[in-house]
């Protein structure tokens, strides 16, 4: 069956090729047409004729379309693919990381969470609104899969702005749990059951059974622990196995909350107040540069290559069997997807986006409701929402006091005072992207609590 699948943000480093390559191994959408779109026409042609030589080199019947047109290429759309990052993304992470600890918030990488996801939010979440006003006025019935990050703060504006796009956040961490529950539960994966979530970067293994006896696989996980990850740390994409990482938050999480992240890197400690003084620091900062130098010279050392390896069927994203089970209608459960909360975790809002597993069939995503979800890790998860609430309310309505209190609302910040300045501080050091959408200005009715 021949499906349009449109992928914004083509050209980005990993996600472009990675993205084509796993299409590539797919026989069920073979036929298909993929449609590149990027606005860098540069780094879209790189990805256009890179996709092109492979398609040839490997025989796959995929069309390849290519376009710096956004409204030609979600014309008659069946999939729409997003993942960008809105300026140059390691000088504002940067930013966004490190001008907050002078102002004394004790945050980890400022990505995700903390004062550095809400600067990377209100850059990222008006590009990606412009995005999917064009997918809402073109192709209304497309899935919209989102992977850029902040995903919990973007996920939660897009279902607030556009209630009726069919719109999932999709992150691939937890494929690491299949990696690692064989090894620590001593037996092949498909002989486990595994159930997880929360939200995105914070979720946790909330049960694992062997499926040959019924028993439960946390006395097993419980005592090969220490070993196994004592020797396993993290690599330059997140997963456990090169030295140089950091580990010192997952250790004690899992020692104090009993369960297992599903996150095996540091971006775990950009939303808890005391993670600041049990992560290791030289980790991190080992994995940050090691990632950054691997990401910039991705094309000139073809570190796609291996995306386009057949030998390894397996997608690296989870995008593609999830378009598979909704084209075939296979009624597939996937893991973790991120979609609004409708009573699937008990103890969080259901406006909040949240990361579950689901059923995949032709009528969508379908949420698993997890339950008796523990309100020792609940309450971690309700520290955030807030932050998100108040994140996605200063982005639409453009208000800089509602930045002020999404700050405030935040568990890492200590210091009302350094909010606000740290507020000015970027705007003045991101106007090319803040300034813009009127951060700069307050509006009437916001000199006292918001009413809009």
């Amino acid at each position: 069956m021949s499906n349009r699948i449109v992928i914004i943000g083509a050209g980005s480093t990993n996600f472009g090729l990675g993205i084509v390559g796993d299409f590539f191994k797919s026989k069920i959408l073979s036929g298909s047409t993929l449609v590149l779109h990027d606005i860098n026409p540069e780094t879209l042609k790189n990805t256009y004729e890179i996709a092109l030589s492979y398609k040839e080199k490997l025989g796959v019947n995929f069309n390849i379309e290519s376009t710096t047109s956004r409204s030609d290429a979600l014309k008659k759309a069946d999939f729409c693919l997003i993942s960008i990052e809105v300026g140059n993304r390691f000088e504002l992470w940067e930013q966004d990381w490190k001008v907050p600890l002078q102002y004394g918030i004790k945050q980890v990488y400022g990505e995700n969470g903390g004062a550095g996801g809400l600067f990377h939010a209100m850059r990222q979440v008006p590009a990606i609104i412009k995005i999917c006003e064009d997918i809402e006025k073109i192709c209304p019935e497309a899935f919209v899969f989102s992977y850029s990050n902040p995903m919990q703060r973007i996920c939660h504006a897009l279902n607030t702005r556009f209630p009726n796009l069919r719109i999932t956040g999709l992150c691939h961490e937890i494929a690491s749990m299949t990696r690692q529950l064989p090894s620590l539960m001593e037996t092949n994966l498909d002989n486990i059951e595994f159930e997880a979530g929360g939200l995105n970067h914070l979720s946790i293994l909330l049960s694992a059974k062997y499926k040959d006896s019924g028993k439960d696989g946390y006395p097993s996980i419980n005592k090969n622990f220490d070993n196994y990850y004592s020797n396993l740390v993290n690599d330059h994409e997140g997963f456990f196995s090169n030295p140089g990482a950091e580990r010192g938050l997952f250790f004690e999480l899992f020692k104090r909350y009993g369960y297992l992240p599903i996150t095996t890197d540091s971006h775990l400690g950009e939303y808890i107040p005391w993670a600041y003084s049990v992560v290791d620091h030289d980790g991190i900062l080992d994995f940050y540069d090691k990632y950054k130098k691997r990401c910039l010279a991705f094309f000139s050392n073809d570190g796609y290559e291996k995306f386009f390896d057949m030998s390894h069927p397996e997608p690296h994203e989870r995008a593609i069997p999830i378009i598979e089970s909704i084209v075939e209608d296979l009624n597939m459960l996937e893991h973790a997807v991120n979609i609004r909360n409708n009573n699937f975790i008990d103890c969080l809002p259901n406006d909040i986006v949240v990361e579950v597993p689901a059923i995949i069939n032709k009528t969508g995503i379908h949420g698993i409701k997890l339950e008796n979800y523990p309100n020792s890790f609940g309450s971690l998860l309700n520290s955030q929402v807030g932050t998100i609430q108040l994140t996605t309310k200063a982005i639409l309505n453009e208000s800089k006091q509602t930045a002020i209190h999404a700050l405030l609302a935040d568990p890492l910040v200590e210091n009302p005072n350094s909010a606000s300045s740290l507020v000015d501080t970027m705007i003045e050091f991101q106007k090319s992207y803040l300034g813009s959408v009127s951060y700069t200005h307050l509006r009437a009715h916001e000199t006292r609590e918001d009413r809009v």
